[in-house]
């Protein structure tokens, strides 16, 4: 693993930027991405656009703009057989159904009916899932077209500003490290600093994360200049000392080496500081109150924190406390970035200039809603339109930093490409994450949606927001219609958008299209403004969070957002690039991960219910997106009746042989063949998708074990919703680790009971116990069944057996630590077996005259 050395700064400025990332890269997350997508040239997908790009080049470009992406679709050798595929697959179930239906033979007729209905919804919800799959399109960005036509010559750039948010609601469950980490990869980007801005919305209004800020504020100034200089990848620093193999003599040149050294050597400084920053503010808060009275936590400069005190009193406690924003480094223009102090990093001629930064924390009070994340990203939408009023907007959980420099640069190309970026509203991003265990026990890296599913949407009205990594407009935002159906002149008015004036005038300067080159003074009575935009009642009697911005009152504010976005008309892209361009952190502990599903399948359901019905709602959306849509906001049900089918095998307990339908082996040959089907079309989405084996199959378990634990879970969180009105509880995922310096997977061993995970060790045990009761049937009956009793009981067994390989990542859960040597679960399962079955035998023997086996 080599380091970054001058040697790729040249490199970098020869190909005009990271055009080919992975020749830089020194991070590892390369060769994720050639496995992951083979490249945009591999040997399934071909160019879709060379007609478009030639006439380009002939015409000169619509409206003088360039072509800023390329689009591939999938070699028609492999799309029409999995097109086909597909159509003989439906062919088949509805064939299937029939054969039910006209031979309505059961020895329990209600679970016949109940099985002709989960069949059938079975059905429906996998046709939801495959319609859209139908057109599979990967778009590239074009990056060298990009700073060809708007880098210009003098240094200077015509880029659009863009506004980037951060969101951390507690610096207990997300760790200040992870989020400050993500501030310093976003200051380093590569992005003209003048045009580019971020926010860091504080939800528990802690003195702690602002003045660790600072502390970034004054490290950045070091971190940056070494990233632009040595084109460091990752720029965010932890991962990148963590990841990248440390210089050696011979190799680097001297003064790489040293800038390496001292840039480290000052970041574990940094580190240190973060981390006696809690104790720091409680002796200054102590030494400040025993000289006053009021029992307050005091900032640096010997003033009141307005937000959350260490010791809470009325006003100043987590979930009441005064609104907050603080420009923590200025525009870029009023001179802010100064040289390196100390004068040990040599800058030579690199850029100093930082991004303006800035600390917001919305007004919190009992006698209002907050409306979780979408609150809190509304107020950085108000707060930023008064300072910056950046054409485009992208948003991150604190839990992820940019792994790519050229990540906004990427997004930017899809917005000013000539064919439809005024129409594009939003511009998503894959989510990958670098903390996940490397068999991926319980799918977190989820590659058949972010690689499958969003590259087919890609080819319809675009991909759903996913609530990270993901760029918007704007006028998108603001809940205004795309230019090809928008009105002359749209108002701004203080009835949808809350009434200020100075926001007000911002919503006409961005419908406008202008963007003021300098933010505006920050004397007293702007700052009053600023904070006013983010009190908590601003939005009241407003369209915000119904017909603008971050859409209130479903859990999952990113699914409905993208809805409302794409039913006006918009349309979204998804941006694939072969170095990742975001990395985070991913929940491996498996309660964490369910209490992350459960949110995510609970909000679902909540938009099923709610005016955002895909069924009804999207006047402008198109019939697969809304098919789509449909898909995704249904689809926990589909755990009732796996729940069913997972506790079917209790009926080897039944002395006699009961069947769900006759004939039986017909039947289960049946459902082989359609089963089979489904898994030969896998196999075509795996070969397109680019994704392996091992993520098709983790993400078969941790379905199944989702669908007895999570999504059932989520369905009763939605009764008693439509019941009782209360919506589905929003719990920050912890991302703290179990304290175990030693094992970077600690959490993943740690079994954290939940009651939720009562049905899924019950479908475990029935299907454990059902194996040994079968072997022990057949040691007691082998010599008086006939061939067809043994081909049904075998059939039934292998129903049994499949279940058991969908549970296998539930069983090691529950093994805790022992679980790192998974030898121990393959030998213990067949003991297990064996010992059910000698005991089925036994209490033959003993019972046969008394109780009927």
């Amino acid at each position: 693993m080599a380091s970054p050395a001058p040697a790729a700064a040249a490199a970098y400025a020869a190909n005009g930027g990271l055009t080919d990332p992975l020749l830089v890269s020194a991070n590892g997350h390369g060769a994720d991405a050639k496995r992951a997508g083979h490249g945009a040239r591999g040997k399934y997908w071909v160019a879709s656009d060379k007609a478009e790009r030639r006439a380009a080049k002939e015409s000169g470009g619509e409206d003088g703009r360039p072509l800023l992406f390329r689009r591939y679709k999938v070699k028609g050798a492999l799309l029409h057989p999995y097109r086909l595929l597909i159509i003989v697959r439906l062919i088949a179930v509805l064939l299937f159904f029939a054969w039910r239906i006209r031979h309505n033979k059961s020895d329990i007729m209600w679970f016949w009916t109940m099985s002709i209905v989960g069949d059938v919804w079975f059905g429906f919800s996998w046709l939801l899932n495959q319609l859209p799959k139908f057109n599979p399109v990967k778009t590239i960005p074009d990056l060298a077209a990009l700073r060809r036509h708007f880098d210009l010559a003098d240094g200077t750039s015509r880029l659009p500003g863009i506004d980037v948010f951060v969101t951390t609601a507690d610096p207990i469950d997300e760790p200040i490290l992870y989020t400050m980490n993500c501030v310093l990869s976003i200051l380093a980007v590569d992005y003209p600093v003048d045009r580019l801005a971020c926010y860091l919305s504080d939800d528990s209004g802690a003195l702690v994360l602002y003045e660790a800020l600072v502390e970034v504020g004054k490290f950045a100034p070091l971190w940056v200049p070494f990233c632009r200089k040595y084109c460091v990848e990752p720029r965010a620093p932890e991962s990148y000392f963590d990841m990248v193999a440390p210089p050696q003599s011979g190799i680097a040149s001297q003064e790489f080496l040293n800038d390496y050294r001292r840039v480290q050597m000052e970041y574990d400084e940094f580190k240190v500081r973060l981390d006696k920053l809690p104790d720091a503010i409680r002796k200054r808060s102590d030494m400040y109150n025993s000289m006053r009275t009021a029992k307050a936590t005091w900032m640096a400069n010997g003033t009141q924190w307005p937000g959350t005190w260490i010791d809470p009193t009325e006003n100043h406690r987590k979930g009441h406390h005064a609104p907050i924003a603080k420009v923590v480094l200025d525009h870029p223009s009023q001179g802010h970035s100064q040289p390196n102090a100390e004068g040990d990093l040599s800058i030579g001629a690199t850029d100093e200039h930082l991004p303006m930064l800035v600390y917001v924390s919305r007004e919190k009070n009992p006698s209002y809603d907050h409306n979780k994340k979408a609150g809190a990203l509304n107020a950085q939408l108000r707060a930023s339109a008064l300072l910056t009023n950046a054409q485009l907007i992208i948003n991150f959980d604190c839990d992820h930093y940019i792994n790519n420099s050229q990540a906004l640069r990427s997004a930017v190309c899809f917005m000013l490409d000539q064919r439809d970026g005024d129409n594009t509203a939003f511009v998503q991003f894959p989510q990958r994450f670098d903390n996940v265990d490397p068999t991926d026990r319980y799918g977190n890296h989820n590659r058949v949606f972010f690689d499958g599913t969003m590259l087919a949407l890609n080819g319809l009205q675009g991909p759903s927001y996913l609530g990270t990594g993901c760029m918007f407009r704007r006028l998108a935002l603001y809940g205004i219609d795309p230019p090809h159906c928008r009105a002359e002149n749209v108002p701004a008015e203080a009835s949808r958008f809350g009434n200020s004036t100075l926001f007000l005038e911002s919503v006409s300067k961005a419908l406008k299209q202008e963007r003021s080159a300098t933010p505006p003074s920050l004397d007293d009575t702007f700052v009053a403004e600023l904070e006013r935009v983010v009190t908590c009642s601003f939005d009241k009697g407003t369209d915000w969070g119904k017909g603008v911005g971050y859409i209130y009152d479903i859990a999952t504010e990113d699914i409905v957002t993208g809805f409302r976005i794409h039913g006006q008309g918009w349309r979204s892209m998804y941006c694939t690039m072969e170095h990742d361009a975001f990395c985070g952190i991913a929940p491996i502990n498996l309660t964490e991960r369910l209490h992350q599903i459960v949110r995510w399948s609970g909000g679902s359901l909540e938009m099923f219910f709610s005016h955002n019905n895909p069924l009804v709602g999207g006047q402008r959306l198109r019939l697969l997106q809304r098919v789509s849509y449909l898909n995704m906001t249904i689809y926990p049900v589909t755990s009732i009746f796996i729940m069913i089918y997972s506790l079917s095998p209790l009926m080897w307990l039944i002395p006699d042989e009961v069947y769900i339908q006759r004939p039986f082996t017909r039947y289960v040959l049946y459902l082989l063949v359609i089963i089979v089907m489904i898994h030969m079309i896998g196999w075509l989405e795996i070969k397109w998708a680019g994704i392996t084996w091992l993520d098709h199959w983790r993400n078969e378990q941790f379905f199944m074990i989702g669908s007895t634990s999570a999504y059932p879970a989520a369905v009763l969180h939605m009764a008693v919703n439509l019941l009782t009105k209360k919506g589905i509880h929003f719990r920050v995922t912890s991302k703290q680790t179990t304290a175990d310096t030693n094992d970077k997977y600690a959490d993943l061993y740690d079994f954290r009971w939940v009651p939720m995970l009562i049905p899924t060790m019950a479908v475990l045990i029935c299907n454990v116990g059902a194996i040994g009761v079968a072997l022990g049937k057949t040691v007691v009956y082998i010599g008086a069944w006939t061939a067809a009793k043994k081909m049904h009981a075998a059939l039934g067994l292998l129903f049994n057996l499949w279940i058991m390989f969908l549970l296998y990542p539930f069983a090691l859960a529950i093994m805790g630590r022992w679980a790192k040597r998974p030898i121990i679960l393959v030998v213990l399962l067949p003991v297990i077996f064996v010992l059910v079955a000698l005991l089925y035998v036994g209490l033959h023997i003993l019972l046969s005259g008394v109780i009927p086996f």
